[in-house]
């Protein structure tokens, strides 16, 4: 079954552990999550209001959702 999930976030969150940073994945598209891994770099150029899928690192806009 597939599930179309939506990720509104444009970046990682910051958590503190202690004097330590670690950033967990907000975009949905890091291949190491919970843990971010710059793949959303790829969504800073997105246009608001758009929807769109990544596969491959390619975008696609999804049109009439």
């Amino acid at each position: 079954m597939a599930r179309i999930i939506i990720h509104e976030d444009k970046g990682p969150k910051e958590v503190k552990v202690g004097k330590e940073s670690i950033w967990i994945c907000m975009c949905g598209l890091s291949k190491n999550k919970p843990f971010c891994d710059g793949s959303h770099k790829m969504t800073l150029d997105e246009e608001e209001g758009k929807i769109y899928r990544y596969k491959d690192n390619k975008r696609f806009e999804i049109k009439g959702f």
